[in-house]
């Protein structure tokens, strides 16, 4: 019995190593692609549309609102340093990799004075804000804070100048 066992032992152990490796190297996660469904108009990890007090605006990979900064000009940050810590800027790697029929603002990128690229609607650079903690959140639109003004940016790459919470109907039918 002794010779049963064993071959029987080792048999099962390389049947469990077999099945191990084959669910490791499955491809079971669809970490960092887009979904193979087709259920998701918009490809994961990248800038899409989304739903504030202020109408419909631009948001980031989770869903946090996009923000641009009046002391910017195109083509050039000028949130550095602590700024950069309340406004944290959007990498370039969350530009859409393909056009996106509710979005018709522009992307580009920009190389950051840290190396680092940064996402561009229109030109210029785009920012999160550390006080908005849940999606839909707009907590720095109009805000004058670290030297300027913040505005939330709509699909069509438009700034959103509208303070009152209300929508105003920027961004059109989207």
């Amino acid at each position: 019995m002794r010779t049963l066992s064993r071959p029987t032992t080792l048999a099962g152990l390389a049947g469990a190593g077999l099945l191990l490796l084959s669910a490791c190297g499955s491809g079971g996660s669809n970490y960092g692609s887009s979904p193979s469904s087709g259920s998701s108009p918009t490809p994961s990890g990248t800038v899409s549309v989304g739903s504030t007090a202020f109408g419909k605006v631009l948001v980031d990979p989770a869903q946090m609102t996009l923000y641009a900064f009046a002391n910017d000009s195109r083509g050039h940050s000028a949130c550095s340093g602590s700024c950069a810590t309340y406004w944290p800027p959007v990498p370039g790697s969350d530009a859409p990799k393909q056009s996106m029929a509710s979005i018709s603002a522009t992307f580009g990128t920009i190389k950051r004075s840290d190396g680092s690229s940064q996402l561009t609607v229109d030109g210029f650079p785009m920012y999160t804000y550390a006080g908005d903690a849940s999606p839909g959140q707009a907590n720095g639109q109009g805000t004058n804070l670290s030297g300027g003004l913040w505005w939330v940016v709509s699909p069509d790459g438009s700034w959103v100048k509208d303070t009152s919470g209300a929508s105003s109907g920027t961004g059109g039918g989207y």
